[in-house]
């Protein structure tokens, strides 16, 4: 039967566990608790990580938090670690005739005086989570008895707070590597070598990206709309020195213009009607970061005025207050806007414009940058195919000629809009001329798309789809029929029409 000290004892811990919603301030009350009533020296709340076996100090009364983050042991290593492994307790008479006690703390040191040692498993069901230990001066073997049934039960007590404190470790250990995995996934999907492209004015993109990266530098993009300045400005912070730190966004055309001062920079609350809360602008949300602004020529000349301050002066104030906010940011700039004829026109303000342009990058229109057409529109097809669930393979001879031929005036945009259309219409192996946009197949610089007569045009589709299914079935002329929907004799005939032979598919 329990004594009243005990009793005492007991409610006092339950009463301290569920007093404080902070797991680990509850645990170190109960150290306190204990170290009062048992006369203990030293203690610990050890946990065992799942994963890698490592047992950890997470709670300790009476050890140095330089000492707690030294003492790590491995399942089974020491009497913690045998306690954990074999879910049994473990008392130890005297710590200085126990070879087995390894005092990783180095706190054990008593000046000669005789101490014991107890140590209790924490468990969830059969499974052992870590350990609660005590030290305390030696009182025989009737009081150490009497302390193991005690920390026992505290153990018991204390098993809910230590799993939920297993669980928030698993829990910040996979939200870590979920980030590790996520920056990495965002360096490598906006490095640079990423942007495809391989003609000669890309490698210039390339090499001047490279160049400003590394720098702090304000950077404006120009280049006509679709063209992949977005991709730009993310390649730059991502390979910069802030990549660490936010890159937050605004297309400036897209916001009012009444509220695009306050996106900026912020308002206080009550500084005009429908602020009903203080808000943060971009500018705060991106310190140490990068901002970039799409788009920038649209830009109302009053915020130009608050740009160009940040710019020189790294401050200013939020819409409707008073006091000035400094700011680390690295503005990353982008238009397709004729700046220079916007400055001669009093559009666009012309300190404000020297001070973008600083270091320009232009993005070549793909009417430019022909010879990349075929191979942003074959990364474009496996990208869309993945997307889809499609399997299809190549493009006919006919649709290359097609995409070669176009002058694209949405740029890599309509490419890639123009590539899903396709890949979402086909149902065969190979994109062909017919999955290809009316557009295409009308453009004024097409002239190898219109054939003369209806009956040359009917010919060139089934010139077409005979050497596809040809070179699908390499060569079979019987499985070349099936995929085409005819019979082998007409497969055949039209075959030695046109001047096809299978023998040269094989």
């Amino acid at each position: 039967m329990k004594s009243i000290e005990e009793i005492s004892l007991l409610y006092e811990i339950n009463e301290a566990l569920n007093e404080h919603l902070d797991m680990k301030k509850g645990l170190y009350r109960v150290m306190d608790i204990l170290a009062e009533s048992l006369n203990l020296i030293r203690g610990t709340v050890t946990l065992l990580d799942p994963v890698t076996s490592e047992i950890r100090i997470e709670v300790a009364h009476g050890i140095s938090e330089k000492a707690k983050r030294r003492a790590k042991y491995q399942l089974g290593e020491g009497i913690t670690g045998k306690v954990i492994q074999t879910g049994e307790p473990a008392v130890v008479p005297r710590i200085s005739e126990e070879p087995l006690f390894l005092d990783r703390t180095a706190s054990h040191k008593y000046q000669g005086a005789d101490y014991s040692f107890i140590c209790v498993p924490v468990k969830k069901g059969n499974r052992v989570v870590g350990a609660l230990s005590a030290d305390r001066p030696y009182e025989g073997a009737t009081a150490l008895q009497k302390g193991e049934k005690t920390l026992s039960v505290v153990a018991t007590m204390i098993a809910r707070h230590v799993i939920n404190l297993e669980r928030l470790h698993m829990e910040k250990e996979k939200l870590r590597q979920e980030n590790i995995r996520l920056k990495g996934e965002l360096e490598n999907r906006y490095s640079f070598t990423n942007i495809i492209g391989n003609s000669n004015k890309m490698r210039e993109v390339f090499q001047m990206i490279s160049q400003v990266s590394r720098s702090n530098a304000t950077v404006l993009i120009r280049g006509e709309s679709g063209t992949g300045k977005e991709l730009v400005a993310n390649s730059i912070h991502y390979n910069s020195f802030r990549n660490n730190h936010p890159f937050v966004k605004i297309n400036c055309a897209a916001l009012p213009e009444n509220l695009i001062e306050s996106e900026l920079f912020g308002h206080e609350k009550g500084s005009f009607t429908g602020a009903l809360h203080q808000k943060k602008g971009k500018f705060e949300m991106a310190h140490q970061g990068s901002i970039f602004l799409d788009e920038i020529g649209t830009m109302d000349l009053g915020v130009q005025v608050k740009l160009l301050r940040v710019l020189q002066e790294k401050e200013f104030e939020r819409v409707g207050g008073h006091g000035t906010i400094k700011v680390d940011v690295r503005i990353i700039a982008a238009t397709n806007s004729n700046l220079e004829d916007m400055v001669e026109k009093g559009r666009f303000r012309d300190d404000l414009y020297f001070r973008l342009n600083v270091f320009p990058i232009y993005m070549p229109s793909l009417r430019m940058r022909k010879t990349d057409v075929i191979l942003l529109a074959d990364y474009f097809l496996e990208k869309c195919c993945k997307e889809h669930f499609k399997e299809i393979k190549r493009f006919s001879t006919p649709a290359i000629d097609m995409l070669m031929e176009y002058h694209w005036p949405g740029n890599v945009r309509e490419l890639e809009n123009c590539i899903e259309r396709a890949v979402l219409l086909c149902n065969e192996g190979a994109i062909h001329s017919y999955h290809l946009p009316p557009s295409l197949q009308t453009g004024k610089v097409s002239h190898t798309l219109a054939p003369i007569t209806m009956e040359e045009a009917v010919a060139n589709l089934e010139k077409e789809m005979i050497i596809d299914s040809l070179k699908n079935t390499r060569g079979n002329i019987k499985k070349g029929a099936e995929l085409i929907g005819t019979t082998v004799r007409k497969f055949a005939y039209k075959a030695g029409k046109y001047g096809i032979d299978y023998k040269d598919y094989r």
